[in-house]
């Protein structure tokens, strides 16, 4: 039986008490876009939920954005958060579903199983009825321990290597005329196109009103793009945040192994030592 990835909200509201439970709000926004996610949160969260900042708790020692952070860092910052080593981490963010698959993604990365995301996010949690929090609430710190999963994770090199031996499916998770380069990139500096041999699946035909569509949708849309359900996997994005959209949805239909290739094209669009095929 498949464990899924999800929590609803009846599930999160019965278990709002639980000691061992911590519940993140991961609202991110794309670059132009003026809302402040901190103030968002600050507004109104889940009761109890602290603030994961997708940009914050990242590797910042390179000019990419929001990379995954190294495992000692990541430690600290989820120590800081609250997050203990028996924690169940859920994660959720105000669009429903958008942003919260990455952080739900970056704890995984980390060896943090117990991760999962709040179907439909901070709009179902108040459409329904429950109650918010105002204001930031300080937390004693965690004990939480970074145990690397290099598996879900793939770099540019391992990326190169896919295309040369074939021996995964590279899933891009752009919309459609950034995939084929008819609509510039959101950063500037990129090329348009996408990966030579590279699959595309706009993450947003996966949602509908901020939650994943039913799981059996789901498959017929990762199958209708081409996807081999039972090949290696990797998906990637603009930066690594609608890709691990991709990878939830795969694992809400049973495959928890996919990989997301951390940089994407803000990492492959930008080099020149990178092909880059245009059009379909």
């Amino acid at each position: 039986m498949i464990k899924s990835p999800l929590v609803s909200t009846a599930w999160l509201a019965d278990h709002l008490d639980d000691p061992l439970l911590l519940v993140l709000d991961a609202t991110w926004f794309m670059p132009g876009d003026t809302r402040d996610a901190a103030a968002g949160y600050a507004a109104g969260h889940v009761p109890g939920a602290r603030f994961f900042s997708i940009d914050e708790i990242s590797d910042h020692t390179t000019d990419l954005p929001h990379m995954l952070s190294a495992p000692a860092d990541f430690a600290v910052a989820a120590r800081r958060l609250g997050v203990n080593a028996a924690s169940t981490v859920v994660v959720y963010d105000a669009e429903g579903l958008f942003s919260a698959p990455r952080v739900w993604w970056n704890f995984r990365a980390m060896g943090h199983a117990a991760t999962f995301v709040l179907d439909g996010g901070l709009p179902r949690w108040i459409a329904e009825g429950h109650a918010v929090e105002t204001g930031w609430r300080d937390a004693p710190h965690g004990d939480f321990k970074a145990r690397p999963e290099p598996r879900l994770v793939r770099d540019l090199e391992a990326v190169k290597r896919t295309l040369d031996d074939h021996a995964a499916q590279i899933v891009d998770a752009r919309a459609a005329g950034r995939f084929t380069g008819e609509i510039a990139e959101p950063r500037a500096g990129l090329r348009g196109g996408h990966m030579p041999g590279a699959l595309n699946l706009p993450w947003s035909a996966l949602v509908a009103d901020g939650a994943l569509k039913p799981p059996e949708t789901l498959k017929a849309a990762f199958e209708a793009a081409g996807v081999d359900l039972a090949g290696p996997i990797i998906t990637t994005c603009g930066s690594g945040v609608s890709a691990a959209s991709l990878a939830l949805a795969l694992a809400v239909i049973g495959r928890d192994d996919v990989a997301v290739y951390d940089g994407s094209w803000s990492e492959w669009g930008a080099r020149a030592d990178t092909p880059v095929a245009v059009g379909p």
